[in-house]
């Protein structure tokens, strides 16, 4: 466990490092940057070191991996958990009982779907609305069209769920900076309307500079930190 903790350490060490110089770069205080450290595939023992190493807010993306490992009734309390994952309607639920925010919310459907299953277990949920920022619909890593962000971003306000803002995932294989920019100008939007909807979740292990520099306040980071991801079924 002492050479997985100093692994873990050395990763949180770099990718703070990155944000730091990012944020220099940018003109912006790392303290607007929370950092999501993603978990999934890797054991419930990496979150404890994580969190014992100062990590507060962890993302997962599997369902029945992060149910079982992320337990309200068995977690730390300051432990904040992110889905992050495309979510089906008949998973909305479960994730619903144990995720604090789910930043993947991508179509109408899902919105009552979490609402029910956040008062069965009790808990206050958060959302944010995921946005398709590939040029090519079909293509895309997932999120609503651009132009429907709106109307789902009223969707969301008017329902017992916090909205909280936009997230995207960057395209793949061209400069992320573009997209980045756009998810940017659409979130001023929605923020005109919504001035409680202040997060920008977008950067990962690859392109966090570049969301840092089009004002992301949530990076979703795994490999960076925790390695190559390790045999899973």
């Amino acid at each position: 466990m002492t050479g997985r903790r100093e692994e873990l350490r050395a990763g949180l060490d770099a990718v703070r490092g990155r944000i730091d110089a990012a944020c220099a770069a940018a003109g912006r205080d790392p303290a607007e940057v929370t950092l999501v450290v993603v978990t999934k595939f890797f054991p419930r023992t990496d979150v404890d070191v994580l969190h014992e190493l100062g990590v507060r807010d962890v993302g997962e993306n599997r369902d029945q991996e992060a149910a079982e490992k992320l337990d309200p009734r068995d977690r730390p309390a300051d432990l904040t958990v992110h889905f992050i994952g495309q979510l089906q309607s008949n998973k909305a639920g479960s994730v619903a009982s144990y995720a604090d925010v789910v930043h993947s919310i991508d179509r109408p459907k899902l919105v009552p779907a979490l609402e029910r299953g956040a008062h069965r277990a009790g808990r206050r949920l958060a959302g944010l609305v995921q946005v398709n920022l590939d040029e090519d619909a079909a293509a895309g890593r997932g999120g609503a069209a651009p132009t429907d962000v709106p109307a789902l971003c009223e969707t969301v306000a008017g329902s017992s769920l916090e909205l909280r803002g936009l997230m995207a995932v960057a395209p793949l294989g061209v400069d992320p900076r573009p997209a980045f920019e756009r998810l940017h100008a659409l979130a001023e939007r929605v923020r005109r309307d919504h001035p409680g909807a202040s997060w920008i979740s977008a950067g990962m292990s690859g392109d966090l500079e570049a969301a840092i520099d089009a004002g992301a306040t949530h990076l979703r980071v795994g490999s960076a930190i925790l390695g190559s991801r390790p045999p899973h079924a």
